[in-house]
């Protein structure tokens, strides 16, 4: 069994949730130690980052990418271009979910433990204010213009509704048991909630703020995201090892993707035409591709016990959250090749990108995972 530190409400089946909490196992392995070896003390990849950077086209220099670190309440600044930890900073109690503003001036992170969102400002790198909420949030996603967030709350079974320019909850949405992870439509008409109890997806029209409808899933859904069109929503199915693709339109299952145990982050590229989840049990990520379902990928980012988590995807990079390892691994998605590995804190769980490519995430923290960037999506 992984080492659980997601704690679920409501396991079903294989606990690769977060039924439980414990102490971080130490990481095992020769495998293991060879991961951790490709960072250097300070967190930076071993092999040259300019050289990385350059290879894969990332980001310039000034563009973030934000990773919560759940056991040591902090959340990870790390520099996308040079692949280096610029800032670890203080961010509540047991940090979950994590989303960044469009403009880049904010990131909001649900504190699982403490029953409130924190916003970070990117900039002075402190928290500004703390936004109480309802019980174990975990998973945050933004409106396409960023001036509303929403929040999961698994002990609440609803999702706060919060203006960001106040930084007050305007509404709170009843769903269904356990919600997990939230993500937004392109178009910002809809919000869909994985509900991890009932083997559902809430729709919430963003207009009214209410639950419009159910969508079936499989069992215990923790991760959902949407295609940039709008028709099909993508969602993580813990304990079936499977992937549920289902029509916003009809509301019915059109495919169901067998991936491997331990199914849990899922997002999509910005052109919609791949979707990435990472598999905790054999510790790799699977690349569908969503034109006809199918496994057409498969990356290792290390032995079983690494657990990668939650992933966020740019057209340059893909960053998946090792829980187990505490480390953040990063993948071209053009050669599907790892080019670094990075040292993090105690429980890596969500990750988001501010930069001026294209980007999107997911995650359950998926939800939990949110991707942004500062030009126009």
């Amino acid at each position: 069994m992984r080492s659980a530190r997601h704690t679920r409400a409501h396991p079903v089946g294989r606990t690769y949730g977060r039924p439980y909490m414990r102490v971080l196992r130490p990481v095992l392995g020769a495998g293991a130690a060879l991961l951790l070896m490709s960072c250097s003390p300070a967190g930076t990849a071993a092999h040259s980052p300019a050289a990385a950077a350059s290879a894969t086209g990332q980001p310039s220099a000034g563009h973030h990418v934000y990773v919560t670190n759940q056991l040591d309440n902090t959340v990870s600044v790390i520099d996308a271009s040079t692949h280096k930890v610029v800032a670890t900073v203080p961010a509540g109690t047991g940090p979950e979910g994590i989303a960044v503003t469009p403009d880049g001036k904010r990131a909001y992170v649900a504190g699982s433990e403490s029953a409130k969102v924190s916003a970070l400002d990117t900039r002075t790198k402190k928290i500004v204010a703390t936004v109480p909420v309802g019980k174990k949030p975990t998973g945050v996603a933004l409106s396409p213009d960023g001036s509303t967030l929403y929040v999961t709350n698994g002990g609440s079974n609803n999702v706060s509704v919060l203006d960001t320019r106040t930084n007050r909850v305007t509404a709170t949405v009843p769903v269904g048991v356990s919600p997990v992870a939230v993500t937004v439509s392109h178009d910002g008409a809809t919000a869909y909630v994985a509900n991890s109890g009932s083997a559902s997806v809430s729709r919430i029209d963003t207009r009214t703020h209410r639950a419009v409808g159910t969508l079936p899933a499989g069992r215990s859904p923790v991760g959902v995201a949407v295609t940039p069109d709008g028709q099909f929503i993508y969602v993580a199915n813990e304990t079936t090892a499977r992937v549920s693709v289902i029509s916003t339109r009809t509301g019915k299952v059109t495919a169901t993707v067998p991936v491997g145990e331990g199914v849990f982050g899922v997002t999509l590229a910005p052109d919609g035409k791949k979707a990435y989840v990472a598999v905790l049990g054999p510790g790799n990520v699977k690349v569908i591709d969503t034109g006809s379902h199918r496994v057409t990928g498969t990356v290792n980012v290390g032995p079983p016990g690494t657990d990668p988590f939650n992933i966020a995807v740019t057209s340059h990079a893909v960053y998946v959250t090792d829980q187990g390892a505490g480390t953040l691994t990063v993948i071209d998605p053009k050669t599907l090749k790892v080019t670094a590995t990075l040292a993090l804190g105690n429980s890596p769980y969500g990750v988001a990108v501010a930069s001026s490519g294209s980007a999107t995430g997911a995650g359950p923290e998926a939800g939990s995972v949110s991707l942004t960037r500062t030009g126009g999506r």
